[in-house]
C-alpha cells in the first residue's frame, strides 16, 4: 500500500508549516517553494486540509492559513484522511450498502475489515505531526 501524491504531499506540507512555529501565516506560494509541490497542487492541498479542519483560512491583508490545531494534536492519519478520506482497505469496507465485488453476498471477511481499517488508522493515528518535523 502506498499513499497517494496528494497524501504524500499533504504531509510534507503540514510537516513544513508546523516547523514554521504555531502562529505562522502560510501561503501556498510560499509552502510550495518551500517543499517543491507545484503550486496548483499545493492550492488543492490546503484547501481539503482546511476542510477537514486541519488548516484556518483568514482573508485579507496577513491572511493566509494558519494550522487550526497544536502540532502535538494533528496526527498522520489526520493529514492522509484530509485529502485522502476515511482509511477503507477494500471497497466492501465502506458503510455505503452493497459493493460490486462478486463475492459480496457471501464473504466472511467483510464483516472483519473495518477491524483492519481501525488498526491502520490507529498505527498512523499514534504519529504526531511533532514527530514528523523534528
Amino acid at each position: 500500500m502506498r499513499l497517494t501524491h496528494l497524501a504524500d504531499y499533504a504531509v510534507v506540507m503540514m510537516t513544513a508549516a508546523a516547523r514554521r512555529g504555531p502562529d505562522a501565516r502560510l501561503s501556498a506560494t510560499e509552502l510550495s517553494d518551500d517543499t517543491g509541490v507545484p503550486l496548483p497542487t499545493a492550492q488543492k492541498v490546503m484547501q481539503r486540509l482546511a476542510l477537514a479542519g486541519l488548516l484556518i483560512g483568514q482573508r485579507g491583508a496577513g491572511g493566509g492559513y494558519a494550522l487550526a490545531k497544536s502540532v502535538p494534536d494533528i496526527t498522520l492519519a489526520d493529514i492522509i484522511e484530509a485529502v485522502e478520506g476515511p482509511f477503507e482497505l477494500t471497497q466492501c469496507a465502506s458503510n455505503d450498502g452493497p459493493s460490486d465485488c462478486a463475492l459480496d453476498a457471501h464473504c466472511r471477511v467483510k464483516p472483519h475489515m473495518s477491524v483492519v481499517g481501525d488498526a491502520v488508522r490507529g498505527a498512523l493515528g499514534a504519529v504526531s505531526l511533532e514527530e514528523l518535523a523534528r
